[in-house]
This record gives C-alpha cells, structure tokens and sequence, in this order.
C-alpha cells in the first residue's frame, strides 16, 4: 500500500481526534480520555507543531502522532530538556501491521533533526523496545508518579546524551484533563459502548 507521511491540518483535526478515540477506546480505561487530551494540546506551549504527524494509506488517514516538550529533573539540581510524544494512534484495522513503527520511526529521526536528545514515553515495552526504547529506572532515571515502573520508557536519539544522568520524571500537565469535561466533549462522537476489560490500568 502507498502512505504518506505529512503534518497534521486543521481541517484534519476532528477526523485525528475520530480516529484517536477509535484506537484507545477501552484500552487503558473503559471510553478513554486520549483524543480530549489531543483536543487540548495543540493549544499548549510545549505542544510541538514541526512533530505532529498524519500517517494516510492509499489516501486515507490512519494513523497519528504528537510530540511535546518535556525535561528530566536532575539530581544536581538542573533540568534536562527532552521531548514525549503520545498519544500515537493507529486505526484498529491497521494495527499489528508495522504501522505504528513506521510513523514512530520516522517522527523520532524528525525529532533527532530537531535537536532532541533523548524521549520519554509511558507504554508497553514489548513495543518500544522493538524501536530502541529502554526501562528508564535501569539508567537512574525514575518516574516520579512510581519510581518502580517497568512501564516508564526512554531511548537515547544522540548517543552518550543521558550518560550520568540520574533524575526523576513527570508527564507535562497537559497530559492530565479533567475527566468530567472528556466525558462531555465525548458527547460530540457518535456513542460508544464502554467496557471494563482485562489489562486496563
């Protein structure tokens, strides 16, 4: 199949919000909060225009990704500027298929152009670890919300850039939203059934 990979526009927008709810609903929750999260944070500061990506196959979006600026709380004292990304959505019908990798891949080589060093995600290693990522507390640096996490994850994009480096982490604020407000900007989507399942958080 034929894709492209290109910025996201804002007569893209609700079509990636669609899609991002289609990809997370009942995945980490029952519903989920991701594309109210997306909704909000173009808006933000440290939200990154140059690393917001639509993934179209055969013309057709299906996948997408957005970066944010981040930083490491050193333990010295400084801040360690640094990037995340997420929510990364693939359409269900697309995923297990390389797709995800594919957008990833080369929105990180992008954030690498842009001078980034380093990038923290919260997500499955069983996935990010195919793409470099490793258990961020096996380099000294904690996730501030649960020091033990297997499930905070980190990949160098230069090489040596988080040698000594020893620190903690938080999701910037604009990861977290008011879930009484999702639920009612939810309301614009066609409805969907919300579902307690095995593996939610």
């Amino acid at each position: 199949m034929n894709y492209t990979i290109r910025h996201e526009q804002p007569k893209d927008y609700k079509e990636v919000e669609n899609l991002t709810r289609e990809s997370f609903w009942n995945v980490y929750r029952p519903g989920c909060l991701e594309h109210y999260v997306l909704h909000l944070y173009r808006d933000r500061p440290d939200f990154i225009p140059e690393l917001d990506y639509v993934l179209e196959v055969d013309g057709k979006i299906i996948g997408h990704v957005m970066y944010a600026h981040s930083h490491i709380d050193c333990k010295d004292g400084t801040k360690l500027p640094i990037m995340t990304f997420g929510p990364i959505s693939i359409a269900p019908g697309y995923k297990l298929k390389g797709w995800g990798t594919i957008l990833l891949n080369y929105s990180m080589g992008k954030a690498l152009e842009m001078g980034c060093g380093a990038l923290a995600i919260c997500g499955k290693f069983g996935f990010y670890g195919k793409c470099g990522f490793e258990v961020a507390k096996n380099r000294g640096i904690l996730y501030e919300d649960d020091p033990t996490a297997d499930y905070f994850l980190i990949k160098e994009l230069k090489p040596n850039f988080l040698n000594g480096v020893e620190g903690t982490y938080k999701d910037p604020e604009g990861y977290f939203v008011d879930q009484d407000a999702a639920e009612a900007f939810d309301k614009q989507f066609p409805p969907k059934e919300k579902q307690v399942l095995p593996g939610q958080l």
